[in-house]
């Protein structure tokens, strides 16, 4: 079971930023790719972005196109979004996850406590 630990979520206001950061622990993280999910309020977890393992290419839902960013720093084993315009609606705790299948992340693995983030209208 890879420990992941992610951090960054608060509160901000419609329009602001946060920068969501994800260590795993206890394995290579430079060959897997990696993802980020969330779940808002009483709904289902949902698929945000992922990335492959050297970062050269990234998916996002639809939702968050042009306004999220995935990336990594495989030298720090630190995988990032950076989430711009943000809108009450991206409110959800956001978990990150190994993507083991690719980085479309289909069968994700989770292993943290995910860190909540909150947008005020």
């Amino acid at each position: 079971q890879v420990q992941l630990v992610e951090s960054g979520g608060g509160l901000v206001q419609a329009g602001g930023s946060l920068r969501l950061s994800c260590t795993p622990s206890g394995r290579t993280f430079d060959s897997v790719a990696m993802g980020w999910f969330r779940q808002p309020p009483g709904k289902e977890r949902e698929f945000v972005a992922g990335i492959t393992p050297s970062g050269g290419y990234t998916y996002y839902t639809d939702s968050v196109k042009g306004r999220f960013t995935i990336s990594r720093d495989n030298a720090l084993s630190t995988v990032y979004m950076q989430m711009n315009s943000l809108k009450p609606e991206d409110t959800a705790v956001y978990y990150c996850a190994t993507c083991p299948y690719g980085a479309a992340c289909r069968n994700p693995r989770f292993g943290g406590q995910g860190t909540q983030v909150t947008v005020s209208s």
